[in-house]
């Protein structure tokens, strides 16, 4: 409501003044003209000597004593007509380069040229933009800024293109020359436009051969300034953002951020990766484009190995900072770049799968930070998780350490996961590739499930076997005997694990048969039990006459005379 109040005082200032000069002329006005809401009294004669628009309204007209005409599309508005009608009347007034373009364009609505009369206002304010206000570039933004309420006839007389031209010309001199502290000046000179006209400077400098990096300057600074709440955070912890997603100011700001990206230039390295990471998220609140969204992941996917995990961040939370995005973004991004490496080593003829670059190791490092960051957020599920996890080739990890900690984090924010779950989450790590200390903490961690904890135990006993062995093996580097004891114990392993498994099932299917036969043969030996009763008191009669009563197989030394028959102790007997 503040802008109108200040219009209405400032037109009705204007009009006073006129009133007042016209008035003391001491001649009475014959005309009112009408200009939206503000009424002109003025001579007729003294309009018609410079205007040849009003002189057609007032020979046109039908009637024969003309007294109000209606001007009420005229470029500028009020404003601008008073400083037309005080031309008119040879009263002096200041041209500057807000007004310029404005006052070019009344001219020529009211066809104040040199064709009707000499030295016309269309032609002084055509002399002022070329000698004064399009000398500079700020002046030139001005003008340009000012054609915005001005179209299309700011095009038609080319005002419009005449700014363009010397803006984007002047804008690369000073990109490469610069004339002033700081050499960036001129950038923020450009964030007075609108992006239809910050569109126009950017492909007019593109076509003046400005570099990618100066470009993306001017677009960054402009960014920055247009979309100041959304951009600027890098922290994630903004102010709540309570505007409805259907207002006028968010479909604006979707409009102004999708004609951004579609400026970018073709180069996919101009920009810092902060900065396109912070318009990607920008482009997830407002629900921008499918194309915009995808444009900025496949640019960030290139740059991916100079991320950081504050950058990741960036993505997955909203500007409050209390819950997380979609991350289907962050996941589309790393696995964007593992697709790059991919064919950049299938093309190279190594192995993607042995061989990874310094840049994949510095990505799987960063991923693996931001996976522990991430991984405290209750609403986080095990398959977004993993899902993120698993897209980095194990042979990019030379330790398990950072992937450890983050699934260790994952199970302390998530304590009611039962056994089954926790392995879920403890399958995207190798417990073989962790360090000494991280094996000594997961033998201790209670979270873990048990296979972790006792794989982390057994491969500490391979190690010191290992090394044991190493140092009977002199001719044998260090670290290839242990890589090749490892592997082939490793592989020991899993065929024991095989075979146990084989013989537990063997003695199940043993017991099984036993507990069935048993069963079946319980009747028949009822009856054998009595039909074996007469054999085993005859074999009880002669164990009394046996003459080895005493163990010894020596029979000379035995008396025929004093044979003892007394009942002999039983021993038990085992067989060993």
């Amino acid at each position: 409501m503040a802008a109108p109040i200040k219009n209405t005082s400032r037109l009705s200032l204007a009009m006073e003044r006129t009133g007042q000069w016209v008035f003391s002329q001491e001649i009475p006005t014959d005309v009112i003209v009408e200009v939206g809401e503000a009424n002109f009294n003025l001579h007729k004669f003294m309009l018609v000597a410079k205007s040849n628009h009003i002189r057609k309204l007032i020979l046109e007209t039908k009637e024969s004593d003309v007294t109000r005409i209606i001007l009420s599309d005229i470029p500028g508005g009020p404003e601008m007509f008073e400083k037309a009608a005080k031309f008119c009347y040879g009263v002096n007034f200041e041209i500057t380069v807000h007004n310029v373009a404005a006052l070019r364009c009344a001219a020529e609505y009211l066809q104040m040229t040199d064709k009707y009369c000499d030295n016309n206002l269309a032609s002084r304010t055509e002399d002022f933009l070329s000698q004064v206000a399009l000398t500079s570039l700020s002046g030139a933004l001005v003008v340009l800024k000012s054609c915005e309420n001005l179209l299309p006839l700011a095009h038609d007389l080319n005002i419009l293109q005449r700014c363009v031209d010397i803006a984007s010309a002047k804008a690369c001199v000073e990109a490469n020359f610069p004339s002033r502290s700081p050499p960036n000046w001129w950038t923020e000179e450009l964030t007075i436009l609108d992006v239809s006209f910050f569109e126009r400077i950017i492909v007019a400098m593109k076509g003046r051969g400005a570099k990618a990096l100066t470009i993306a300057s001017a677009i960054i600074t402009y960014t920055e300034r247009s979309l100041r709440d959304l951009v600027r955070d890098h922290s994630g912890n903004g102010t709540r953002l309570i505007e409805p997603e259907d207002s006028d100011i968010r479909m604006h700001q979707r409009e102004l951020l999708e004609s951004i990206v579609a400026l970018l230039p073709v180069e996919k390295a101009a920009f810092p990766i902060n900065f396109l990471c912070c318009l990607l998220r920008t482009a997830i609140f407002l629900r921008a484009a499918n194309s915009c969204k995808t444009e900025l992941e496949k640019r960030i996917s290139i740059i991916l190995e100079h991320v950081t995990v504050d950058d990741l961040l960036v993505l997955s939370f909203t500007y409050d900072g209390e819950r997380l995005f979609d991350l289907e973004s962050v996941r589309r991004i790393v696995s964007g770049f593992m697709e790059k490496e991919k064919s950049v080593a299938v093309f190279n003829g190594g192995d993607f799968g042995e061989v990874c670059s310094t840049g994949m190791q510095r990505v799987a490092k960063t991923v693996d930070a931001y996976l522990g960051e991430i991984a405290t957020f209750g609403d986080l599920s095990i398959s977004k998780f993993n899902g993120i996890a698993i897209l980095v080739p194990k042979g990019a990890r030379k330790a398990d350490d950072d992937l450890y900690r983050a699934v260790d984090i994952y199970l302390k924010a998530h304590p009611h996961l039962d056994e089954i779950e926790r392995e879920k989450v403890c399958s995207v790590m190798d417990p073989l590739k962790l360090s000494y200390e991280a094996r000594v903490h997961a033998s201790q961690n209670k979270r873990l499930p048990v296979q972790i904890v006792l794989h982390a135990l057994y491969f500490d006993q391979l190690k010191i076997r290992s090394s044991a062995d190493d140092t009977h093996n002199n001719n044998m580097p260090g670290a290839i005997a242990t890589r090749n004891q490892l592997e082939a114990d490793v592989s020991l392993v899993k065929e024991n694990e095989v075979l146990r498994t084989e013989l537990l099932k063997m003695k199940m299917y043993i017991a099984d048969i036993q507990k069935t036969t048993v069963t079946q043969g319980t009747s028949a030996n009822k009856g054998s039990l009595r039909k074996t009763t007469f054999f085993s008191s005859m074999s009880k009669t002669l164990g009394k006459l046996n003459p080895f009563k005493h163990g010894s197989k020596d029979t000379f030394n035995i008396d025929d005379g004093a044979v003892d028959i007394t009942k002999p102790r039983r021993r038990r007997f085992s067989i060993s």
